[in-house]
């Protein structure tokens, strides 16, 4: 298991499609720099970047020298009470990816300052669909473990988890009337399992 918590929804880049950019000559530590910055001036209620492993300053946002086996690199915020997140998992590099996204930031930032009116916010492609109010998007401390939420021992062995993963998703499903966001929680509990243990 990479240890990134990946949006709900959000499709992953098969690593064989990455790609490196060769374009972008600012290093992983400038990056960070210039995106702590960008989110200071947006000015919202909180922010976290977060990549696969702990290497990581408080604000989520990689050490210099960061490098996890998984390069993808999610940023998500609060802002008027709306939960809001992107992500970028496009090049094998975890710079280019954290690039990626402070790029997207910047110009979308820079849209919302033009004397444009348009139906909605220009970071509106960004926002989260309302969650549990226990579990706070930025927040991770409160996010609850894979194991947890299937309600197995961390160690369990694959059919055990397959077994509780499917009588969940059975009760979460939502033509049963079930809660779609516990279900995508149980489907992607059951998916950071299986992947934990290859």
């Amino acid at each position: 298991m990479s240890g990134l918590d990946w949006p709900a929804g959000f499709e992953r880049t098969a690593t064989a499609e990455r790609e490196r950019n060769r374009s972008f000559e600012a290093t992983l530590g400038s990056t960070t720099e210039e995106l702590a910055t960008e989110m200071g001036r947006m000015d919202v209620e909180e922010w976290r970047g977060e990549i696969a492993n702990a290497h990581t300053k408080s604000d989520g946002l990689p050490l210099h020298n960061a490098n996890p086996d998984d390069p993808g690199f999610v940023l998500r915020w609060v802002d008027d009470g709306e939960q809001f997140a992107v992500a970028c998992d496009a090049s094998p590099r975890l710079r280019d990816n954290v690039r990626y996204v402070l790029k997207w930031v910047h110009e979308t930032r820079m849209r919302s300052q033009r004397p444009v009116q348009t139906g909605d916010s220009e970071f509106a492609a960004a926002r989260l669909p309302p969650g549990d109010d226990d579990e706070a998007v930025v927040g991770t401390a409160t996010r609850q473990p894979p194991h947890e939420v299937l309600g197995v021992a961390p160690n369990a062995p694959e059919n055990v988890i397959e077994s509780a993963a499917r009588a969940r998703k059975a009760e979460t499903h939502p033509d049963n009337d079930g809660d779609r966001e516990e279900f995508k929680r149980v489907v992607n509990a059951k998916k950071a399992m299986l992947e934990d243990g290859r």
